[in-house]
């Protein structure tokens, strides 16, 4: 999706907090009917059902009726799909929504004309019982956009997000390969030479979320000084993430346009970033350094870097096994640990070869990415083989 940021007035900002309210209501009762669900019962009812029911309800509480029955039954909608993803196996279980966390709601059935541009930086947005909505046209709005979603952040902010598949970076056609080492130091050192870092908060900006997560800790719960160091704390976090995200942007972009081949490790970030607690019996070990060594991992953006990158060049981007790849040396191929001096030193024990310890990391990257690139017959893993050996089978027949 593109997303976009709006800019409503008050009394369209109320609006839309109503609509999502609507919205989280309509999803909490499909949550609870299926809670009621065990096994031998009947089964919960499904989306045709819970849209009945929707109508009835719509009938008899004035309150829902004046909401929008698109925002409603998308609602709905969502859910059905969750449940879906559900028994797939690809997400987890859709459970109740809070309010303030999550907010959203999406509009399906978009003409063309519900999507307009008044000026070089500003837009608006058709949308229902709200009206024109300006949002900030920071770059073009695809023509086919079918729906879209406006959510509001931890911050307060609001955001709409069209619908739309953007069309992937095409190959330069050089035939360069690159590596790419991401680590919590520095957050991507590539096989040129080049080292790029996460930009995150800065000095005095820390300085401050810790004054107001101390704030925070000493507020009392419910009271109105909490909801506004909250909502200071959000909008920290949310500059932190907003930074995070624009280097994830530029950084795939600029790789995806610069090399046809990019290498990067296949790091399991999931596992690696796994809270070392235990259980009252085992204890884990370390538990502080481990939940330090987690956040570093989760603010340096490794996996929404290599997401972004198979976005933006499908097809184009190797894993490879991250094994010994810091401790071999790029020179000569010597593999020992003590090759690896520092995080920052990398000196090799057998031909004395000293480099940046994630650069070296990052052309081991490469060279294992190049040699899957080109295979034993001909072509690269986007064009396909281009010479085939005889089959047996078909010599035999």
């Amino acid at each position: 999706m593109s997303r976009y940021r709006l800019s409503p007035t008050p009394v369209q900002e109320a609006a839309l907090a109503e609509h999502c309210g609507h919205a989280r209501f309509v999803w909490n009762l499909a949550v609870e009917q299926h809670s009621y669900w065990k096994p031998g019962r009947k089964s919960a009812p499904g989306f045709a059902e819970q849209c009945r029911q929707l109508t009835e309800a719509r009938l008899e509480f004035e309150w829902l009726r004046n909401g929008s029955i698109i925002v409603q039954q998308q609602a709905l909608k969502d859910f059905a799909q969750a449940m879906a993803n559900f028994f797939g196996t690809t997400h987890r279980k859709p459970t109740w929504r809070k309010r303030g966390r999550g907010d959203g709601f999406r509009i399906v059935a978009v003409k063309p004309g519900d999507v307009r541009r008044l000026s070089r930086h500003v837009g608006e947005v058709r949308v229902p019982k709200v009206g024109w909505v300006r949002f900030r046209w920071s770059r073009a709005v695809s023509g086919d956009v079918k729906s879209y979603r406006i959510t509001r952040d931890a911050a307060g902010r609001w955001h709409v997000a069209f619908a739309a598949v953007p069309e992937s970076i095409p190959a330069p056609g050089t035939g360069e390969v690159v590596g790419v080492d991401r680590g919590v130091t520095v957050s991507a050192a590539l096989s040129t030479g080049g080292v790029e870092t996460v930009p995150g908060l800065r000095e005095g900006e820390k300085d401050r979320l810790l004054r107001l997560l101390r704030k925070l800790a000493r507020a009392q719960r419910g009271s109105n000084r909490r909801g506004r160091v909250k909502a200071a704390v959000a909008r920290l976090k949310a500059r932190e993430s907003d930074r995070r995200k624009d280097w994830v942007e530029k950084t795939s972009t600029r790789l995806a346009r610069a090399f046809d081949v990019i290498g990067v490790e296949d790091l399991k970030i999931l596992d690696m970033a796994r809270s070392a607690r235990g259980t009252l019996e085992m204890p884990g070990t370390n538990v502080r350094q481990k939940a330090g060594l987690n956040r570093g991992v989760l603010a340096a953006g490794w996996g929404r870097l290599v997401t972004r990158l198979e976005q933006k060049a499908p097809g184009r981007v190797v894993k490879v096994s991250p094994r010994f790849t810091s401790q071999i040396c790029n020179a000569c191929g010597n593999r020992a640990p003590e090759n690896r001096e520092s995080q920052a030193v990398f000196r090799c024990r057998a031909c004395g070869h000293q480099a940046n310890a994630d650069v070296n990391a990052a052309r081991n990257i490469r060279d294992i990415a190049a040699g899957r690139a080109v295979n034993a017959r001909g072509g690269d893993p986007v064009a396909g083989p281009v010479n085939r050996e005889p089959q047996l089978v078909l010599l035999s027949g």
